[in-house]
């Protein structure tokens, strides 16, 4: 039995039960059970860093006006699909405080989670053209974006960013573009899962090539403000969260509750549609809708059908979430400036036992520390350092099934490691890295 932290003979057992053929191209929830299992089998705890999910306590502003609202009987009471007015003018305030953009709160629609609501855009954005096929996705990204494409029966191009980085991104962007294939072009920003984030000048060559294509942007901000290097905090102040609306009207905002508001199981997001996306006229939409506009075309023909609107207490919770933050009363990153703090303490537990940080910079500035980062180890690919890690108590994800070109790169999520971990962390990478002389 070799000398590991966690048991050999029992992460070799439990691998072999759980049909994973490789950790490297298995996906985070069969990653997730893998490592549940050997946890109870030998009763030690790993470093989990494969799971995107909050580490701290739900906004009790939410829960406080949830219970409100519970006890006012809404439970009883059907939501309307387009959203509670008191949320659509809060979500409304947010966009102009945050980001200084002006819609209408018409064009502001919450959904069950940014998870419905990319399904949603992608549902209705790409069936606009009949003779356009679907999404570029501009990757790394979330790997469940591209499994609700296929899903529906769509297509999708995709290519990784890491080469194409500032003036670079235009000529890539417009060889797929140029095609008149692409409908949708989707991103997040801040990056799951690299943490990169896009430059104003990035953002602006996205935005005028969708212009000129006359492509819809859905910006995925699941993790709106958290590129801590700026203060994006201060409601109506600059600076304002980035964003590609700054540069084309061509734009579908999801903007999600889970991470920055720690509120992930009510399934709450939301959809900010540009007015003037709402309001095109698109004749193909009526090979699927009763409508041949986007805007009733996505409410009242693609989230109607899905789920009947968003549920209604959750609605409330954000509302008052939303009220807050907009009024000054509560700082959108006071509390999740923690994840920021951890990364920073973890990366350089990576690095000093060996490790490389695989995205690394924003053009020529380093990423910010964050809720996620990215590391290899020289000499081995993905597959191989995923599969070993599991020994030292160690669990994240391969890139492999991110749409990332880096074969040798692993994500990992510092949510859920908790401080008083750090020095089992800190053991196990200098025993990998001992175990494991370059």
């Amino acid at each position: 039995m070799k000398d590991t932290p966690i048991n050999y003979d029992i992460v070799n057992q439990k691998l072999k039960e759980s049909n994973v053929e490789t950790v490297g191209k298995a996906s985070i929830r069969m990653i997730k059970k893998l490592v549940d299992d050997i946890e109870t089998a030998t009763g030690e705890r790993y470093i989990r860093m494969e799971m995107g999910i909050p580490g701290l306590p739900p906004v009790k502003i939410g829960i406080e006006a949830e219970k409100k609202a519970l006890d006012a009987g809404v439970a009883a009471i059907y939501p309307d699909i387009f959203g509670i007015p008191e949320l659509k003018h809060e979500i409304k305030r947010f966009v102009k405080l945050f980001l200084d953009l002006d819609v209408r709160e018409d064009s502001c629609i919450p959904t069950v989670g940014s998870m419905q609501g990319s399904f949603a855009a992608f549902l209705t954005l790409n069936r606009m053209y009949p003779e356009r096929e679907g999404t570029l996705f501009i990757d790394p990204g979330f790997p469940v974006h591209k499994q609700q494409i296929k899903t529906m029966g769509q297509q999708y191009m995709s290519f990784d960013v890491y080469e194409y980085r500032g003036d670079k991104l235009r000529d890539k962007l417009e060889s797929y573009l140029s095609t008149g294939k692409v409908s949708t072009i989707l991103y997040s920003n801040p990056n799951n899962p690299s943490w990169i984030c896009f430059t104003e000048n990035e953002l602006k060559i996205i935005g005028d090539l969708a212009t000129k294509y006359d492509v819809i942007v859905i910006e995925d901000l699941a993790y709106f403000g958290m590129d801590f290097r700026k203060d994006y905090s201060v409601p109506g102040h600059p600076p304002y969260q980035p964003t590609v609306a700054k540069y084309t009207d061509n734009y579908v905002l999801l903007i999600s509750s889970s991470k920055v508001f720690s509120y992930a199981g009510q399934r709450i997001g939301v959809m900010v549609i540009s007015d003037k996306v709402y309001d095109t006229k698109a004749p193909g939409l009526l090979r699927f809708s009763q409508f041949d506009t986007v805007g009733p075309a996505m409410i009242f023909g693609t989230v109607y059908a899905l789920s009947s609107g968003t549920a209604h207490t959750p609605q409330y919770a954000l509302a008052a979430i939303l009220k807050a933050v907009n009024d000054g009363e509560f700082n959108l990153l006071a509390n999740v400036k923690e994840y920021g703090e951890k990364a920073k303490i973890m990366k350089k537990m990576f690095t000093d036992n060996g490790f490389k940080i695989v995205y690394d910079k924003d053009e020529d500035k380093p990423i910010a520390d964050g809720f996620y980062f990215t590391f290899s180890y020289p000499g081995m690919d993905a597959e191989e350092l995923l599969h070993e890690l599991l020994y030292y108590g160690i669990s994240a994800i391969s890139l492999l099934i991110t749409g990332s070109k880096r074969a040798e790169g692993i994500r990992a999520c510092v949510s859920l490691v908790q401080r008083e971990q750090f020095s089992d962390l800190e053991f196990r990478l200098r025993k990998f890295h001992e175990d494991h002389p370059f």
